[in-house]
């Protein structure tokens, strides 16, 4: 039951960085939450795994700072990266020489 609430966690703290870091308009409006239910589903496992207690609140905690960090981390990359891109196949595009008319 736990695993739900912390996934449901990770689509709010993806949500939240949909909307508010500066790179939404260079990816989809379902990636970055579902970068955020992925990290967060991923972490709860793993530290279960580690040994932490669901009860405790250590689990809680570095589950939900990873995943936001991780959200922040992504979005910010993948704006670099897309945005990097888009600059360079522009810069392509209009040095090619046009297509001649038929």
């Amino acid at each position: 039951m736990e695993l739900l609430f912390i996934t449901l966690a990770g689509a709010i703290i993806g949500l939240a960085g949909r909307y508010l870091l500066p790179n939404r308009h260079t990816h989809g409006a379902a990636l970055i939450p579902a970068i955020g239910v992925i990290v967060s589903a991923a972490l709860w496992v793993g530290l279960t795994w580690a040994g932490l207690a669901w009860d405790a609140g250590w689990i809680w905690v570095i589950t939900l700072v990873g995943t936001a960090a991780i959200v922040v981390a992504t979005d910010l990359i993948i704006g670099r990266v897309r945005t990097t891109h888009d600059a360079n196949l522009l810069a392509t595009l209009s040095k090619a020489s046009p297509v001649p008319a038929r």
